[in-house]
């Protein structure tokens, strides 16, 4: 008589005296992860525990963090970008008071990274 996991093709392996299932994750393609992805890796791993094993166990893991990284990576840019022309730091200020350029692009920074997480990572 055989078990359902028998039924539907699954397959054992023989350890001392223990049958264990033969189970095996499906490939991925390997991928280069950036800063965003590696994030949602985490915040998955440790707050998302379902939706981190569903995507790891289908398939999907390392095609859901390469959409992550690569949508948060644009959007952190276009914030920047906007806050930056928003805020007139310019190539001129850059020129004439480097420390006032680098504490507002520091602090734009800062904010579109905090924006970035609240809407694409930790969501």
């Amino acid at each position: 008589m055989k078990i359902m996991f028998e039924e539907i093709g699954g397959a054992y392996r023989w350890e001392s005296d223990y049958r264990i299932p033969d189970l095996a994750l499906p490939d991925e393609p390997e991928t280069h992860i950036g800063l965003w992805g590696k994030r949602r890796l985490d915040y998955l791993k440790h707050h998302r525990r379902v939706l981190y094993v569903n995507l790891l166990t289908s398939g999907k893991l390392t095609e859901h963090l390469r959409e992550i990284d690569m949508a948060a990576y644009e959007q952190h840019e276009t914030i920047v970008r906007q806050m930056a022309a928003a805020q007139g730091v310019t190539e001129q200020l850059k020129a004439e008071n480097q420390m006032l350029w680098v504490g507002k692009m520091n602090n734009i920074h800062a904010c579109a990274s905090e924006i970035v997480c609240d809407k694409l990572i930790y969501n």
